[in-house]
């Protein structure tokens, strides 16, 4: 071979410039050899839109051009940025797994070392095939670097995102219809029922205790978005048909203190209602040094109401004093007497001019209506203010 007609550019110690030059001129044919194995061996290739399959084109022949560039470099030091990889947009990283690109990557480099030994001078087969295994290792590192920075960019928009959505929840602010399109964007599923738990966030950092509760609700197979607004935690979780037991399996992601869990709601459009009623319960809890950990939103309504929660005041004229109403007023008239009398029911009895056991059967029935049971000391109170609330709305 004549070396005056070869390149005498720098190039990998005993491999022909020539025969370099030949790999070269073969790139794009050996591209279209690899996508076409690729899609004789791979079924999820063939599957791929055919947008995403011309990005492997383009990937696979500037894999081969980078090789070409690996063999001209006389450096000894094996090193490969993601180059090759920049001719398809980030998005394919997303389309196309890490695992699958393996495959891809597999695929190419069977076809090159087919072909390459044909391409090689005298002598310098052994050197090519030794140069494609070290490259090809390089190119396994350089797209795990790609698959890694993109991860870490979605994780920062997956972050800003959730961000997004949870100040959106916490301020009350109308969500509407962008919200199951943002969680989809979150990698929720089918969100099912949603429930929202509010308590005080752990001591350290807001990346941890976020951290935290991500591990945990992936752990209990339920999608959640959390944020820590101030010192409180807030948790919203999809999927949770139980959201009390939710909420006590996700007790250690909180720190010290109450933790308030909003009323069952059936899909995303009552998000934003649970997720209030959640902070209002957490706002109230301190009125009620008994609570449970965790304690329904619910069960503080007396609190919530007295605290100024227009929707706890009106869920109480509506679920408890109404009913009562409708149901007739001797119902209405014993209770009062019975809180008037302080629980006692001779007293009542007396005040009323009926029988103790008369007694005894309309606050059974008063329990059958609202679901407040009046001898109870928390069916009281919470019997006492829906009294109190409903006479003042029929003044109004």
């Amino acid at each position: 071979m004549d070396g005056g007609e070869a390149d005498d550019g720098p190039r990998r110690p005993g491999i022909d410039a020539e025969t370099i030059r030949r790999i070269e001129q073969a790139t794009g044919r050996l591209a279209t050899q690899s996508v076409a194995r690729m899609d004789d061996e791979l079924p999820w290739f063939r599957e791929l839109p055919s947008d995403q399959r011309s990005w492997v084109t383009l990937v696979a022949q500037a894999g081969l051009q980078s090789y070409v560039d690996w063999l001209r470099s006389p450096d000894d030091v094996l090193r490969l940025t993601g180059e090759v990889f920049a001719t398809a947009p980030q998005a394919m990283a997303r389309s196309v797994t890490l695992q699958h690109t393996v495959e891809l990557v597999r695929t190419a480099i069977a076809v090159a070392e087919d072909n390459l030994p044909t391409l090689a001078g005298p002598g310098e087969q052994s050197l090519v095939r030794e140069e494609l295994l070290r490259f090809s290792r390089e190119i396994a590192f350089a797209a795990a670097r790609v698959y890694a920075s993109a991860a870490e960019d979605r994780g920062s928009w997956d972050r800003r995102l959730e961000a997004l959505v949870m100040d959106a929840l916490v301020s009350g602010s109308v969500v509407g219809d962008p919200l199951p399109s943002q969680l989809a964007a979150l990698g929720w599923h089918d969100a099912g029922p949603i429930a929202a738990i509010v308590g005080t966030a752990p001591e350290g950092s807001p990346d941890h205790a976020l951290a935290t509760v991500h591990s945990r609700t992936r752990r209990l197979g339920f999608d959640a978005m959390a944020g820590v607004h101030g010192d409180r935690l807030v948790v919203v979780v999809g999927g949770a048909s139980d959201p009390i037991e939710v909420a006590t399996a996700l007790l250690p992601a909180f720190g010290d203190g109450p933790v308030v869990v909003g009323p069952p709601a059936k899909d995303l459009t009552a998000a934003t209602m649970v997720t209030q009623a959640a902070l209002s319960g957490q706002r109230a809890v301190q009125a009620w040094p008994g609570a449970p950990r965790p304690v329904s939103a619910d069960d503080l309504l007396p609190e919530r109401a007295l605290a100024g929660d227009a929707d706890a005041r009106a869920q109480l004229v509506e679920n408890v004093y109404v009913p009562l109403v409708q149901a007739g007023d001797v119902l209405v008239d014993t209770l009062a007497a019975f809180l008037d009398a302080g629980g006692a029911l001779e007293a009542t009895a007396r005040a009323l001019f009926v029988h103790a056991n008369t007694v005894r059967y309309r606050l059974r029935r008063v329990a059958e209506v609202c679901g407040e049971v009046p001898t109870d000391a928390r069916g009281a109170l919470t019997l006492r203010i829906a009294l109190v609330l409903g006479r003042l709305e029929t003044l109004t």
